[in-house]
């Protein structure tokens, strides 16, 4: 059965190490939903989040081989019970007089903030969970979407766990 997964991985912070670690994603022909990429507390190290797809035994061979590449520090499959998930979207909106009230409400209601209001348009920033975000997006197909754009998955694991305690050194 394809279940929706999220792996967090500490690789060393050096040129041509994202393409090596989505190339293993590639080959392993698992479908990445989301990806983030960032320097961490450290600059030797970033952090790439990967939201996939795929059954169990296929996610366990895809995460051992990643261990292989010699650029990754540590991996980290992350629980939703277990982090804390934020994804960011701005949505561009036609600012038509009729609806502008309705789009309003349903960003207030959402916890959205209006960034930026032209005659002709309407952008809004929305920070969340993915299925907040999702929800969001359905909510406005009744209106007219100009452009959509989102983040990948941030996501750090609740306590004192980190990424750093399980290290393949």
């Amino acid at each position: 059965m394809m279940k929706k997964f999220t792996v967090a991985i500490l690789v060393n912070n050096q040129f041509g190490v994202l393409n090596r670690v989505t190339s293993m994603f590639r080959r392993r022909q698992f479908n990445i939903t989301s990806l983030t990429v960032s320097e961490t507390e450290s600059e030797e190290f970033s952090r790439i989040t990967v939201q996939s797809e795929g059954d169990e035994v296929k996610k366990e061979q895809l995460i051992n081989q990643l261990y292989k590449l010699p650029d990754v520090v540590s991996i980290a499959e992350l629980d939703n019970l277990d982090t804390v998930n934020r994804e960011l979207l701005l949505i561009k909106v036609k600012n038509d007089p009729n609806v502008r009230g309705e789009i309003s409400a349903a960003s207030d209601a959402y916890e959205g903030k209006i960034v930026d209001f032209t005659k002709d348009s309407i952008i809004i920033q929305m920070i969340g969970d993915s299925r907040k975000i999702d929800n969001f997006v359905s909510l406005m197909k009744e209106y007219d979407i100009l452009e959509i754009c989102r983040t990948g998955v941030v996501s750090l694991q609740r306590g004192a766990t980190t990424i750093r305690r399980v290290t393949n050194l």
